[in-house]
């Protein structure tokens, strides 16, 4: 993901549906049911992020609610890494680090147990869509409150019109954010 896989790139691409209007009108949503209900393509999707998580050193990889779930437990299973969930707020039991942050209407808040990385732990966070980068950078600051340190975060897709990247900048800390997809 370095230089991105082209064939990779097009294999997952072919995947994802664009679905007009949805959720509201104007929004073309791209939706990602097609590319995990296709072996061959989640399987290839899986192993990318597996491979990314060794190659940056990751002892855990976190996935942020709720399709980053879904990409990011089978990676760390596939590198024979833990996975640490972050969860929308409510939603995990024990003591937790909150973190919120604003949203086109409104705000909400992301959790993540306190004890959910030791201290030094390396932490590769993978996540369906990069968009505006207020999800993602809120789930870096609780990864940094925790003691542990960001090696990386990979995300399936990019949606580049919405420069969350550059939001995301001051949050990584110098680690990469890597993208398979760039729409």
């Amino acid at each position: 993901m370095n230089t991105p896989d082209t064939a990779l790139a097009d294999l997952l691409t072919s995947r994802i549906r664009d679905v007009p209007d949805y959720p509201k009108p104007g929004v073309l949503f791209k939706d990602i049911a097609p590319l995990l209900a296709d072996a061959e393509a989640f399987a290839a999707l899986t192993q990318a992020l597996a491979d990314r998580a060794k190659a940056l050193g990751a002892t855990k990889v976190v996935g942020l609610e709720a399709r980053g779930f879904v990409l990011a437990a089978p990676a760390a299973f596939a590198a024979g890494l833990g996975f640490v969930p972050i969860r929308k707020k409510g939603k995990l039991p024990g003591e937790v680090f909150a973190q919120s942050y604003d949203l086109e209407y409104g705000s909400a808040t992301l959790e993540v147990q306190c004890d959910a990385f030791a201290p030094g732990e390396r932490v590769l966070v993978v996540d369906d869509v990069l968009a505006t980068g207020g999800t993602i950078a809120a789930s870096l600051d609780l990864v940094q409150r925790t003691g542990a340190e960001l090696v990386g975060v990979v995300v399936l897709m990019e949606l580049g019109f919405l420069d969350g990247r550059e939001r995301l900048s001051a949050h990584l800390g110098g680690a990469p954010l890597e993208t398979l997809i760039t729409v």
